[in-house]
Formats: structure tokens, C-alpha cells, sequence
């Protein structure tokens, strides 16, 4: 028998009961670490994307062609499945080919790597390049100007799309129910309605802790955005105060 009636006693039994707890904690663990990941990858990738030189540049290339022009889905799927059968699943491919959290893992992060590489070659690209020139005549080197002068500058454009990126890996886990030994959310709460055919209270409670965990990356995101808005005013206002010197007072003193 179908139940078609909303029933609160069950929902708000499951809501916080062990079995949504667990896999929403998996949520957040994959999210972090596949999202983070994929900063570190990225990169490097960013730094070849943008070398003049064809033998770092195409191979970034042709990583985010590939990264950027399939589907998510089928990535997880060739991670999970296809390295086992094209490498006749040797031993060192155990901890992926035979372990779904692993395996789908490392393939958010793949996926994330070539999305973060955008954001970064952006921030990066945005800074002043006088700046550059002006740091390399007082004769700073490549490595000195970068981490200086261009990183601190690029982290302002990086973090706010970094944060959107950390809320979409979260919504981009649910994508693990694909792999079969992912207990995620939607797993859980196809697993619920599946027994006892509460489809709406199953899925509802997956949304509620979905929610949840987007709200508190929401807020954290808010939070970073505020204190790097607070750096970026604090730029015209010394220039303010610098002019006010300038015109009431500041030449002819000594």
C-alpha cells in the first residue's frame, strides 16, 4: 500500500536520526577534500595555462577540454569502472577501483581542478602587470613576485568564487549514488522510501540537511567576502587621507 499522506511523526523521526547524521557528515569530509583538492591542482594548471610555452600550455589544454566538455557523471563512472578495465585492475589501483568514496573523490576533484584553473588564470591575470614589471626592476625574482606581489592581490578575485565552488561539490556529491557503495544522502533516502514507500518525508529530510550544510558554507563565504571587502576599502581610504595631506598642508613642511 502507498501512503499518500504526510506523515510528520515519521519525518521528524528520521530527520535527525544516525542514518541521515552519518552520510551528512560524509557529504561535508568529500566536499572539503575533493573542493580543496581541486584549489591545489588548479594551480599549477593555472601557471600552464598561462605559459607561452606549448609544452605546459597544450597539456592544460587539452585536460580542460576534456574535464570541461564531459558530463560529471560519466567522469565518476570512468574513474570508478573504466581505469579497472583498461588497466586490468592491477593492485595499486585497489584503494580507487574498489573503494566508490575514493574513487569518486578523485573524481570531483579532477573535475573541480579544471574549473578552479579558470577562476585562478582570472585572478591572477587581473593583477596590475606594472606592478610586476616595477617589482622585477628592483630585481625581486619570478618566484618572490608571484607569492608578493600577484598571489596576495589574486586571493581577493580567487576566494568569493572559490566559496560558490565549495556549495556546488557539496550539491555535486549527491552524484556519488551512481557509484553503489556511496551511502550519501539521496542513497539514504532512497533506501528509506524504497522500504517504506515515504517517498516525500525521505526525500524532504535529504533537502533539509542538504540546506543546512549550503547555509553554513554560505555563511562562511559571507564572512570571508566581508574581510576581503574590508582590505580592498581599506586601499582608497590611505589614498584619501594621503591627498588630504597633500592639499591642506602636506608641501612645505619640513
Amino acid at each position: 500500500m502507498i501512503y499518500l499522506d504526510f506523515d510528520s511523526q515519521f519525518f521528524f523521526k528520521i530527520l535527525f536520526s544516525t542514518s541521515y547524521i552519518w552520510p551528512a557528515i560524509l557529504v561535508v569530509e568529500i566536499t572539503l577534500v575533493a573542493q580543496t583538492a581541486g584549489i591545489i591542482l588548479g594551480f599549477p594548471l593555472a601557471l600552464g595555462r598561462m605559459s607561452k610555452n606549448p609544452l605546459f600550455k597544450l597539456p592544460v589544454d587539452f585536460y580542460l577540454w576534456i574535464f570541461r566538455g564531459t558530463p560529471l557523471i560519466l567522469q565518476l563512472l570512468f574513474v570508478y569502472d573504466g581505469l579497472a578495465e583498461i588497466f586490468n585492475n592491477p593492485v595499486i589501483l585497489y584503494p580507487i577501483t574498489r573503494n566508490a568514496v575514493v574513487a569518486g573523490t578523485l573524481a570531483l576533484a579532477l573535475n573541480e581542478a579544471a574549473y578552479m584553473t579558470e577562476i585562478i588564470r582570472a585572478g591572477l591575470q587581473a593583477v596590475d602587470p606594472g606592478q610586476v614589471d616595477a617589482a622585477k626592476a628592483l630585481g625581486m625574482t619570478r618566484w618572490k613576485v608571484m607569492r608578493r606581489i600577484v598571489v596576495p592581490q589574486a586571493l581577493r578575485i580567487i576566494v568569493p568564487p572559490t566559496f560558490n565552488e565549495y556549495i556546488n561539490m557539496s550539491k555535486n556529491t549527491s552524484l556519488l549514488i551512481v557509484l553503489g557503495g556511496v551511502v550519501e544522502l539521496v542513497a539514504t533516502a532512497q533506501a528509506f522510501y524504497s522500504a517504506n514507500f515515504r517517498v516525500f518525508e525521505a526525500l524532504g529530510v535529504a533537502a533539509i540537511w542538504y540546506l543546512i550544510i549550503t547555509t553554513c558554507l554560505g555563511q562562511a563565504q559571507s564572512t570571508i567576502e566581508k574581510r576581503f571587502g574590508e582590505r580592498q576599502d581599506a586601499v582608497p581610504v590611505e589614498r584619501s587621507n594621503f591627498l588630504r595631506r597633500m592639499m591642506f598642508g602636506g608641501f612645505g613642511r619640513r
